[in-house]
């Protein structure tokens, strides 16, 4: 497993991180035998929030692991009020990690992330609730999820700290963050920025992506894995997997873990093959060529 830099918080993680957002519903026999192959693998960094099968996937988890804390590095995710509102309100925070903590079973997260962003946010009480959690010992490291810069430089300057990380959706088949800075200036659909360029900016502040939904294509549409819907891309990824003897799904991790950026793969699979299909992409280089190979089957034309 290879390992990068959590942003400037010292934690060397793996590059590939286990989502656990579809695990609510495993067994605690299924659920332990997958956290096995994931240590097992190098693959120690669990990826949760507080919304997950409604707070059921860190119950099931919790228990999963007990005795094993001191293997684990534990990050979670609030702000979102399901179908409701997003709130990033002291008490909100406060509570939400408190709920995360004792249905994990754990005394502390490693990172927490804000979910999505809050248009009502105060950062003077973000920063507020970031302060008190880490002076009790609750979290260690902050970071944010779905964040153009601009909302991660106004909550940075009320912070002691910087962010680590930014969850963002990133797949082949979702890449406008690559998309525009390749059509700077053009003038086509691919050239419009929607995010503010958080991309470079979030290299350049040495926050770290974390790439999630790295096999989908829309807002959980599916996978564009064998999907009949994009017969190029898949013909693309059929021809470097077996020149590398991986599958697509591998291919596909190793494009994201290709870019300079050094992401983060959050993976979304409950099935242990598919989990060696992600660890699997450490041990491929692609080439440039087969980078950019890969790109344009997926639609994207250079300009």
């Amino acid at each position: 497993m290879n390992l990068v830099k959590l942003g400037k918080s010292g934690l060397l993680v793996p590059a590939v991180a286990v989502g656990c957002m579809r695990i609510g519903k495993m067994s605690e026999k299924e659920l332990s035998s997958f956290v096995d192959t994931c240590l097992e693998n190098g693959a120690n960094f669990f990826d949760h929030a507080d919304i997950y099968s409604k707070g059921e996937s860190e119950v099931v988890f919790g228990k999963a692991v007990k005795g094993k804390r001191d293997k684990l590095i534990l990050q979670s995710k609030c702000g979102i009020v399901p179908g409701k509102a997003f709130d990033f309100s002291y008490e909100h925070i406060v509570k939400s990690v408190d709920g995360s903590l004792k249905r994990l079973g754990t005394d502390y997260l490693d990172v927490l992330l804000l979910h999505r962003p809050d248009a009502l946010m105060e950062p003077e009480e973000v920063a507020r609730a970031f302060r008190d959690l880490k002076k009790e010992g609750k979290v260690r490291h902050f970071g944010v999820s779905n964040q153009n810069p601009y909302q991660m430089r106004l909550l940075e300057k009320y912070l002691d700290e910087p962010l680590v990380a930014n969850q963002l959706q990133f797949s082949i088949m979702h890449s406008s963050m690559i998309q525009s800075g390749i059509n700077v200036n053009m003038y086509n659909d691919s050239a419009t920025g929607r995010d503010g360029g958080v991309l470079d900016y979030c290299r350049l502040n040495d926050i770290t992506i974390q790439a999630w939904s790295p096999m989908q294509y829309g807002f959980f549409k599916g996978s564009f894995v064998d999907n009949d819907k994009f017969p190029e891309l898949n013909r693309v990824l059929g021809e470097i997997g077996e020149k590398y003897s991986v599958t697509k799904s591998t291919v596909a991790y190793a494009w994201i873990l290709r870019h300079p950026a050094k992401m983060q793969v959050v993976t979304g699979t409950t099935k242990e093959e598919r989990l060696l299909e992600a660890f699997s992409a450490c041990d491929v280089k692609l080439t440039r060529e087969e980078w950019y190979a890969i790109y344009k089957s997926a639609g994207n034309v250079l300009p």
